[in-house]
């Protein structure tokens, strides 16, 4: 039993710090998502193109803190403000919503799988306390929007920029990233291609949201 727990945190920590620096052309989601549409029959998507940060929008990542995490530069891993919000609304019968910091997602797209399961609530907030520590906020970033699904068989700003918008993720405008922002939270369901009535006001409030929060530093 010793040897696998040395096994266990000497190789999740290991995997982390080689994240540091190599990018992330594969998470578990997109091999999840590739063997759905295998099980359906349909031909296999998978847009990924891993871009350094620098060669995104400036309002790429300032779009995704708006709509998924205004404290994000500020917070550790863990937004506790969110959380309370959250477990209040539960308690009180209103609609559920989630507490999960872009950390919080980040460790799960690129570590994990797409469960509600404690035990993967568990491993996401052990590899979120991990790549605080070891990446730091540019990189987790940088993770992020290469990583995220953003439609279907689309994954991360340059692929999305290239496939809904005909332009890489350098030359998206503010109004694009605040469209693509505002999917996140079913990129399945909303598509920033083809925006209903709904996804439009919500790009236009996150734009609000986005007078608020500054240009994420760059090295």
């Amino acid at each position: 039993m010793q040897w696998i727990v040395l096994l266990f945190f000497g190789s999740t920590i290991l995997s982390v710090i080689v994240y540091r620096w190599c990018p992330v052309y594969l998470t578990p989601l997109m091999l999840i998502r590739c063997a759905q549409q295998m099980s359906r029959g349909e031909q296999i998507k998978l847009r990924h193109h891993w871009v350094p940060l620098d060669s995104m929008s400036i309002y790429m990542p300032v779009a995704v803190m708006a709509s998924e995490d205004q404290r994000f530069l500020t917070h550790h891993g863990f937004d506790f403000v969110e959380i309370n919000n959250a477990v209040k609304e539960r308690q009180s019968g209103k609609r559920r919503r989630g507490g999960s910091t872009i950390s919080q997602q980040t460790a799960k797209n690129v570590f994990l799988w797409p469960s509600s399961s404690w035990l993967r609530k568990g491993l996401e907030a052990y590899f979120t306390i991990l790549i605080e520590l070891i990446w730091g906020k540019e990189r987790i970033m940088e993770v992020y929007l290469n990583s995220i699904e953003m439609g279907d068989g689309i994954y991360g700003a340059e692929a999305v920029g290239q496939w809904h918008f005909h332009r890489s993720a350098l030359e998206l405008t503010r109004p694009d990233c605040a469209l693509i922002a505002a999917t996140l939270p079913n990129p399945l369901k909303f598509n920033s291609q083809t925006p209903s009535d709904y996804m439009l006001k919500r790009q236009t409030f996150i734009m609000t949201q986005m007078r608020h929060i500054d240009v994420f530093p760059k090295k």
